[in-house]
């Protein structure tokens, strides 16, 4: 830090040749000052003493990229584990020149997340979240993209919005690896098939919605997939979907929850007493779904490491600010299938 009894910042301004208010952005990493200047002038409170070679060092330093991630707040123990490890990267010493974030908003109305990614990208270098595929949505991340900010979608995606990256599964192959397993496991000669979706306004549980279905009516026509509910990741929707369709369909053989929130449909199951008897296909390893797989409630869980995805996106942003392809060094997201006896 400067020296209080040597040169003062008007010493610096007079030998560099610029005004002490320059001086004053320099010193305090505020934008208006070419990159040449602003070197002369550190060099010169250098040279004099006024500044460190540390102090000078750390000045030279990129200012730390501003990272926010945008997760859906609710009911979800899937998406608060993910944002349990957002905090988890922020908290902790890393290499990367970055600050993160982490915020939870009402991510199903798009206006909601439309104010969210103005508000939030105004400030921040990048921004991550999980994409409402809308009109609203589109325009407020090519509006982002238009003012130099790096925009990273994860686990959902938007279409035609110049976003950044997405950092996430092929959801489409998703949806057929579900229906694939669920057909493959019922030994049942016909019945029922249900599925609960979070909300068709994500693409990824759009695009699970029609792998599953694609798949099932290829490969198993003997099981027919009755209407899908829309759950909004909300245990208690979810448990009133799955009471309710149980009790309309007495044979049905397969629940697929296509998003989160797997324990509502699993309180259903058990008061129905039907737990060892519907398949159960769903999404995301936590706590409470590891449990289900041991008491044989749920059959499979189709998941992504919450870590990969925090540690992928943050890597794209930083290529990115580089001016390297985002995706570069940044490795393929593995879909997970887990069995009870698989569980890592």
């Amino acid at each position: 830090m400067p020296k209080t009894n040597g040169p003062i910042l008007a010493d610096v301004a007079a030998r560099a040749g610029v005004s002490p208010a320059t001086v004053d952005r320099v010193l305090n990493r505020r934008p208006g000052v070419r990159e040449l200047t602003a070197k002369r002038v550190l060099q010169t409170a250098a040279d004099i003493g006024y500044l460190s070679g540390d102090d000078v060092f750390k000045l030279l330093r990129p200012r730390p990229m501003r990272v926010v991630f945008l997760l859906p707040a609710g009911t979800n123990p899937y998406l608060r584990l993910l944002g349990e490890t957002v905090k988890r990267f922020a908290a902790a010493p890393s290499d990367a020149n970055a600050t993160i974030r982490c915020f939870f908003i009402d991510s199903f109305n798009p206006r909601i997340l439309t104010e969210a990614l103005r508000r939030y990208g105004d400030k921040a270098d990048g921004i991550a979240f999980m994409a409402i595929d809308h009109p609203l949505v589109r325009e407020a991340v090519a509006s982002l993209r238009a003012k130099g900010k790096h925009v990273v979608t994860i686990v959902s995606d938007v279409s035609n919005s110049g976003r950044t990256a997405y950092v996430g599964l092929d959801n489409r192959a998703v949806g057929r690896t579900a229906a694939y397993v669920l057909g493959r496991l019922s030994k049942s000669a016909g019945g029922k098939v249900a599925l609960i979706a979070a909300s068709r306004t994500y693409r990824a549980h759009e695009e699970r919605e029609m792998g599953f279905l694609g798949l099932m009516e290829e490969t198993f026509p003997h099981l027919s997939v009755v209407g899908v509910r829309e759950g909004h990741d909300d245990r208690d929707e979810n448990y009133r979907h799955a009471l309710a369709l149980l009790g309309e369909h007495p044979n049905l053989v397969g629940i697929y929850n296509v998003g989160g929130s797997s324990d509502g449909i699993a309180r259903a199951l058990r008061e129905c007493g039907r737990e060892h008897e519907v398949l159960f296909i769903g999404h995301g390893l936590t706590p409470d779904t590891r449990t289900y797989l041991v008491e044989d409630i749920m059959d499979v869980v189709i998941t992504q490491s919450p870590d990969a995805i925090v540690r992928n996106a943050i890597q794209c942003f930083l290529n990115a600010s580089a001016g390297l392809d985002p995706l570069a060094r940044v490795p393929r997201l593995p879909m997970e299938v887990v069995f009870k006896e698989n569980m890592p």
